[in-house]
């Protein structure tokens, strides 16, 4: 997706993808991962998602990318903080309580940006974007991650009609292609198939699957 299509949907507030309370399937298998506390995790496209707060509370630090000012802005403020920020190559960091937010395209991440990353955590990312650029951002994350590092990654199926995302349908096949040898890829679950309205107002059947990569 070209970066004017997120910059238009925060500015037309068209979010329906953000939650208002953290997702359950990260409430319930994120502590399976064994992660110290003290883990500083990254969360790629991160909107101003309320599981970034959650996983403040566990203690971990929070790395995040998000191209959107509004999202960023909006997450700090709703968080209750006023963030400090500064210049970071293409990118402009903005960082309170525990927090660092990089505001600017994840496709501009090197290995240096990311260090000290222990875990990543995959809500809205893969799913929200198309099939060449989930092979762009996987290739990314292989190539520019720390050793040692854990992946817990929520994708969405659906079943036919095939509906345009985002967020597109990711299924285990395409997920182990993408991920392949480079982590190890374990389906922790998949939840059963419901029914749906889409926004187009078409009913679609989706299910998620939350996996655990490891290096």
């Amino acid at each position: 997706m070209h970066p004017d299509f997120w910059q238009n949907t925060w500015a037309e507030r068209s979010i329906g993808f953000h939650q208002a309370a953290p997702n359950p399937l990260l409430v319930e298998y994120w502590p399976t991962l064994g992660l110290p506390p003290d883990a500083l995790v990254f969360v790629p496209l991160a909107g101003k998602s309320l599981d970034l707060r959650w996983l403040r509370d566990r203690g971990h630090g929070v790395l995040a990318v998000e191209l959107s000012p509004i999202a960023v802005r909006e997450f700090f403020e709703e968080a209750g903080l006023e963030p400090v920020r500064q210049r970071q190559g293409p990118f402009e960091p903005w960082s309170a309580g525990g927090y660092r937010v990089l505001r600017g395209d994840f496709f501009d991440l090197r290995a240096e940006d990311l260090r000290g990353v222990r875990a990543v955590y995959d809500r809205a990312a893969l799913v929200a974007l198309p099939p060449e650029m989930r092979r762009a951002y996987a290739r990314a994350l292989a190539e520019h991650l720390p050793p040692s590092v854990t992946i817990l990654l929520i994708a969405m199926e659906a079943r036919a009609p095939a509906t345009q995302g985002p967020p597109f349908s990711v299924v285990e096949g395409e997920v182990r292609a993408l991920f392949e040898p480079a982590f190890d890829v374990h389906l922790l679950c998949r939840t059963p198939f419901a029914e749906l309205t889409s926004s187009a107002g078409a009913v679609v059947a989706r299910s998620s699957a939350v996996y655990a990569m490891r290096r």
